[in-house]
């Protein structure tokens, strides 16, 4: 792993801001993996910030997110395809089309996870993922557990991950549906490149574990040890602690 670090959240920011920019422009169809959540908000920020009018081709990017919530439809304003439209997709010239969402109200859950791998098959595949990480290690909505579903699945959340989740809904963790849509392990890992996000010391025991601890399941992060493109991007709280 190629493990940088930063100053602060901003300075973090701003660098990986550069190299999807970057990337952009050297491959205008790129193929973008995106997370959700606080760690991102930066990230965002500088992309909406910097690709103001036409100054960056977004016209030909995809993007796959990695998760949504079960039952919660993209108008729903506690979705996360709401959360990206006000974060990043309304601000830059990236056509709808282009936008690979997980359907968290479709009929068939299962089915609809399906659909996503060929969607993403289609695609060609994710050239740069980027992840955030809980404090519990766990990536998108793939928690610890004894054994994780490699591809796109349905997923039971943790009540830790429900309180992460809680200000989204009025600060009542209950108010969090109980499952959610997640990439899986397996797809992650077939992402060309990866970057981790990490920042606040809430974060570092996850981190340390990922970056220097045993393979395992039970801190799923940690499995990408197993990938040969990964840079992890922290702060100074996030690797100090």
């Amino acid at each position: 792993m190629n493990i940088q670090h930063f100053d602060d959240d901003a300075a973090l920011s701003a660098a990986l801001a550069t190299r999807v920019l970057e990337d952009i422009v050297a491959g205008p169809s790129l193929v973008l993996g995106l997370p959700t959540g606080r760690t991102p908000l930066g990230l965002y920020r500088e992309l909406r910030e910097r690709s103001g009018g036409d100054r960056v081709p977004w016209s030909q990017v995809r993007t796959f997110n990695l998760d949504e919530f079960a039952g919660l439809g993209a108008s729903d304003p506690q979705s996360y395809r709401a959360f990206m439209q006000a974060e990043l997709f309304d601000h830059v010239s990236i056509p709808p089309a282009h936008i690979g969402f997980l359907d968290g109200t479709a009929p068939n859950l299962e089915a609809e996870c399906r659909r996503y791998e060929r969607a993403i098959a289609a695609a060609g595949g994710i050239d740069l993922q980027i992840l955030g990480i809980g404090a519990s290690g766990h990536i998108g909505f793939n928690e610890p557990a004894e054994r994780l579903c490699a591809r796109t699945h349905v997923a039971e959340l943790e009540q830790a991950t429900r309180l992460a989740n809680a200000q989204r809904f009025g600060g009542d963790w209950r108010k969090v549906p109980e499952r959610a849509l997640s990439m899986g392990m397996a797809t992650i890992l077939s992402a060309r490149a990866i970057v981790l996000l990490a920042t606040g010391r809430e974060k570092t025991d996850a981190v340390r574990g990922t970056v220097e601890g045993m393979i395992t399941t039970q801190l799923p992060a940690s499995l990408l040890q197993l990938h040969s493109r990964v840079t992890v991007m922290v702060d100074r709280e996030a690797w100090s602690g």
